[in-house]
């Protein structure tokens, strides 16, 4: 299946060399660092087809790894990490979601590490950064209420949480994404996921992640649309909980 979508890393290796020669010839700012974002496992953090010679190649032309990882997105294409086991089955539901999103967490940084190693086990030593990673808000497919339940704001907000503690305490850029909803990514489905990964509304209504910064006043005198940034479900912390699914019980 990844063949796809998947960009070999000989075709991105000619043009990260093309831009490294230009650096070299003075065209290009001696310290502006060339990469390329892509997902983990193409840096041959996931399967050994991706360990090929011009990764290998690649790895070692660019200035820095950048990687995506995306948990989310294996509750539905990987979900062994994903749901709620027996013994917390009885749980208060905060408390089992809690839980699920800790271990989505320990996902991504297994991901991020399996990546590491690969890199290290070549003899290659490059900074690695968070190039992509985020977690939508709602989805009427795999995600949603009639698949994985792992869209929500509750959700989101928890897991932009952890990877905000876990990358600033490892010192890891992580580049979280992102800032609004973008209906256009999938504009024939207004409900799909893709259009959800924002931690605004396109009209500008903060999710629950960043309701502390509306407390705050961070956002005062800013709007969108002419509107000032107000909460998304006015606020209500219980009507937004209301909506929110306890992942399923693992078999």
């Amino acid at each position: 299946m990844y063949a796809s979508y998947y960009v070999q890393p000989g075709v991105i290796l000619k043009w990260v060399n093309h831009l490294q020669g230009l650096k070299q010839s003075g065209q290009l700012p001696k310290d502006l660092w060339i990469t390329s974002s892509d997902n983990f496992a193409s840096w041959g953090g996931g399967g050994e087809e991706y360990h090929v010679e011009d990764l290998e190649k690649l790895l070692q032309a660019v200035d820095f790894v950048s990687l995506h990882t995306y948990p989310m997105h294996d509750t539905h294409y990987n979900p062994d990490f994903w749901g709620i086991s027996k013994e917390e089955e009885n749980l208060p539901k905060r408390e089992q979601i809690a839980a699920a999103m800790e271990r989505a967490r320990d996902y991504a940084v297994s991901q991020y590490q399996n990546t590491a190693d690969y890199i290290k086990s070549l003899g290659i030593d490059k900074p690695i950064h968070i190039g992509e990673t985020g977690w939508a808000s709602a989805s009427n497919g795999h995600y949603g209420p009639e698949g994985s339940k792992a869209t929500d704001e509750y959700k989101e907000a928890l897991y932009y949480q952890l990877m905000r503690e876990w990358t600033n305490e490892a010192g890891i850029s992580c580049f979280y994404f992102e800032a609004f909803d973008e209906h256009w990514k999938d504009a024939q489905n207004p409900g799909g996921s893709e259009n959800h990964f924002g931690l605004f509304t396109i009209d500008g209504q903060a999710k629950y992640a960043v309701w502390d910064l509306v407390d705050k006043g961070v956002f005062e005198g800013l709007g969108r649309g002419g509107r000032p940034i107000s909460k998304t479900y006015g606020g209500d912390e219980a009507a937004l909980l209301e909506e929110v699914l306890a992942p399923p019980v693992k078999e």
